[in-house]
């Protein structure tokens, strides 16, 4: 996973992620969020790319909630979202909380980096306050 900052879409996959949400039908994009977030937390251990989807998705949908963050990046999605299904929240946070788990390689790869992890615990408060 190439990776330039600490933000949600600072990397491949994310970016790339975003692509895919702007190919797809504007009636499919949730799905294929929902999809990112269960795939995440079904996982026995979380690669990078998989997590960095995840994350994408969660800050997709934290975006979409009370005090959450307008997605401004030019690597996230060009086309606009429809207003996403808000049973997407709490499987945001579960699947953050996987991203954080001990099976986690992006964890891994960030250890110790508090910008990083910061940002993932804002993006969760959020989704949380936001009733998940």
């Amino acid at each position: 996973m190439g990776t330039w900052d600490t933000g949600h879409f600072d990397n491949d996959s994310a970016a790339d992620f975003s692509g895919r949400l702007d190919d797809a039908p504007e009636a499919e994009r949730p799905a294929l969020i929902r999809q990112a977030l269960e795939l995440a937390i079904a996982a026995d251990f979380l690669d990078s790319d998989e997590a960095a989807e995840a994350v994408a998705s969660a800050a997709l949908i934290g975006s979409q909630c009370p005090g959450g963050e307008p997605v401004t990046t030019a690597y996230g999605p060009k086309e606009p979202l429809p207003a996403l299904p808000t049973d997407l929240r709490p499987l945001a946070v579960k699947a953050l909380d996987a991203v954080l788990g001990e099976n986690s390689e992006m964890r891994e790869l960030w250890e110790g980096d508090e910008t990083w992890t910061a940002g993932i615990v804002r993006l969760r408060e959020v989704l949380g306050a936001a009733g998940a």
